[in-house]
């Protein structure tokens, strides 16, 4: 009885704040609740006590006056209103310009001598928590390194440190239709890849990069004084913008851009029947070597706040710090995406790096507003995007704002923890 009036408390919401405006008559936010059962409602013998309790247990979303239901209204098309739209990357209002340009792709590196010591217990990540999506998949070591994904970067002055490409990667900054940025590249997987038509990159002029732009990188020590070189190379956002045009890329996205993810249209996807995940460990608690869980106590995890609704990141037994800013990196969805994974020279003990199947389909988890989701994701082509979709085939609408992806070998997803 309770909830059925609880229903009913939200569909009014809904439509009075116009969350749903743009929805069919029909639409379903009500799906599950047959004309009967509302009907029934008229037998109620103690309708005030049904009020008071329904008021009582509003959700956080309702008493902060923000609209729910965001599951069921995607963003379908994007329009300019006052020079702003909403951003394709995070789904939240930004410049017009900045939401049309394509972003840039850039590789950083997670492990611990990026800037670990007993004097600075942080790593010297620079100006990724202005990343819009940051992508995360293991490297050869056991490790994982990120490619952020930048669409707001004109005050950021630089971005670092830069590392080396990986295929994998790339494969995945052709669905967002990424400008692509790297100091580096695993020849053997990665030389005719990135030297081809099929993605557009400002790389660092090493062996097996044809057409390097040297001029958009430089040397930085001071961050990391007497860390070995790879990472000390960062990315100068003002030349990497000269790049772009020194190369007659594209500045906007291209028609073959489908989507990064579908994103609630100024709403709140709450998910209410599904469960609760505010502790989340991409690589479980324990010691394993998928990527994620080397490094058994202190492996990566994601702590949910219900205060912002915000995911914030904790590696190597610490919080994630910006050190440019001094922020915690904190994010509004995050996305496991579960991959076939192999090694590409397993008989070779010299080498060990990985291959991943990121197209195709499989499982995935996708957590947001305190939630988590399980389904499945498809790509369909190189510049196809990622989709996910629920149990039911219904595609995930993912909450507006940051997110953070995770690439999860398969070989190891029994690892993956949330609680």
């Amino acid at each position: 009885m309770k909830r059925k009036i609880a229903m009913m408390a939200l569909a009014i919401t809904l439509v009075l704040s116009g969350c749903n405006a743009n929805q069919p008559v029909g639409s379903p936010i009500l799906e599950g609740e047959s004309i009967q059962d509302m009907d029934g409602l008229e037998g109620s013998t103690n309708n005030s006590q049904d009020i008071e309790d329904t008021e009582d247990s509003q959700s956080q979303s309702e008493q902060d006056g923000i609209s729910s239901g965001g599951e069921n209204n995607p963003i379908i098309e994007r329009e300019v209103k006052d020079g702003k739209m909403q951003s394709y990357l995070t789904g939240e209002w930004k410049d017009e310009n900045v939401v049309k340009r394509r972003n840039m792709a850039v590789m950083i590196p997670n492990n611990e001598r990026a800037g670990y010591s007993s004097s600075s217990p942080k790593l010297h990540q620079y100006g990724i928590s202005k990343a819009s999506i940051i992508y995360e998949a293991p490297v050869e070591g056991r490790i994982t390194r990120l490619m952020c994904l930048f669409e707001d970067y004109d005050d950021l002055g630089k971005i670092g440190p830069i590392r080396s490409s990986r295929d994998y990667y790339i494969y995945e900054a052709m669905s967002f239709d990424s400008i692509y940025v790297n100091w580096g590249l695993a020849r053997p997987w990665v030389e005719e890849l990135i030297n081809s038509d099929r993605i557009d990159n400002i790389s660092a002029a090493v062996a097996g990069i044809y057409n390097g732009y040297d001029a958009a990188f430089f040397r930085d020590t001071s961050l990391l004084p007497g860390c070995a070189s790879e990472f000390t190379g960062y990315l100068n956002t003002d030349k990497y913008t000269a790049g772009v045009e020194a190369r007659g890329y594209e500045k906007e996205y291209r028609s073959t851009f489908e989507q990064a993810f579908s994103f609630a249209n100024d709403c709140l996807a709450t998910y209410d029947d599904c469960p609760d995940a505010t502790m989340i460990w991409p690589g479980g608690k324990g010691n394993n070597s998928g990527g994620y869980g080397n490094y058994g106590e202190d492996n990566p995890h994601f702590e949910y706040h219900p205060e912002d609704r915000l995911y914030y990141r904790y590696q190597y037994g610490d919080p994630m710090i910006d050190n440019m800013n001094d922020e915690q990196i904190k994010v509004t969805n995050v996305v496991f995406k579960v991959c076939h994974g192999e090694e590409r020279l397993p008989n070779d003990p010299n080498y060990d790096y990985l291959a991943f199947g990121i197209h195709g389909s499989g499982d995935c988890y996708i957590f947001t507003n305190g939630k988590v989701i399980e389904g499945t994701w498809k790509k369909e082509s190189d510049t196809g995007a990622d989709y996910f979709y629920d149990k039911d085939g219904k595609e995930i609408v993912l909450n507006q704002g940051k997110t953070w992806m995770c690439c999860i070998w398969d070989n190891y997803s029994q690892y993956v923890s949330y609680e």
